[in-house]
């Protein structure tokens, strides 16, 4: 693949850390696009998956990972949370060998490219997800939607067939980019 996937995350890291820097403690609680989860256990997720990173690329398995990130890793101050687990992830996937490293991750182990993959879509949509939720700024970045598309389209059936993008199909290269990727992970655009 041509695509740089550490500069691709870095830069999926840095869009979504933008919308986190806009959530109020007010927005919290209110709604978004993942089924149950409001915006505190979306921000969760993201920044438990963002500091998953450099154990797994570092050669460790979940169970040598264990529970360390399923209590509170948002705390106070999301922002600041979000950004010591953004730049966690960012060093992790640059790291000499990371790209090749096998990842012990849930659905593997798989190449480190194929993680980064992954964490970028995840980073990258759930930030979308994030704005949607707190009614911020819903743009993505032209670059990113395509890179975020290539990464996509050939996973597409596992991805569809997976429980987490409901309605996930491909409404073809007819259709605006970045409303094509929303689609493609099962939102609407």
């Amino acid at each position: 693949m041509s695509l740089d996937l550490p500069t691709a995350h870095a830069r999926a890291v840095e869009n979504t850390q933008r919308i986190v820097d806009a959530i109020g403690p007010d927005q919290l609680h209110q709604p978004t696009p993942c089924g149950d989860w409001d915006v505190a256990e979306l921000l969760q997720h993201v920044i438990a998956g963002n500091w998953w990173v450099a154990p797994l690329v570092g050669g460790q398995t979940i169970e040598e990972v264990g529970d360390r990130y399923d209590g509170d890793v948002v705390g106070d101050d999301p922002s600041a949370s979000y950004r010591s687990s953004g730049e966690a992830a960012v060093a992790a996937f640059n790291a000499p060998g990371a790209m090749d490293a096998p990842c012990a991750v849930s659905y593997g182990p798989v190449p480190g490219s194929v993680y980064c993959g992954h964490r970028f879509i995840d980073v990258l949509v759930h930030g979308w997800d994030l704005a949607v939720g707190t009614g911020g700024d819903t743009e993505l970045p032209g670059e990113l939607v395509e890179a975020c598309i290539e990464v996509v389209l050939p996973q597409l059936d596992m991805l569809a067939g997976s429980a987490m993008f409901g309605g996930a199909h491909d409404p073809g290269a007819d259709v605006a980019p970045p409303t094509r990727l929303l689609t493609l992970l099962g939102r609407e655009g």
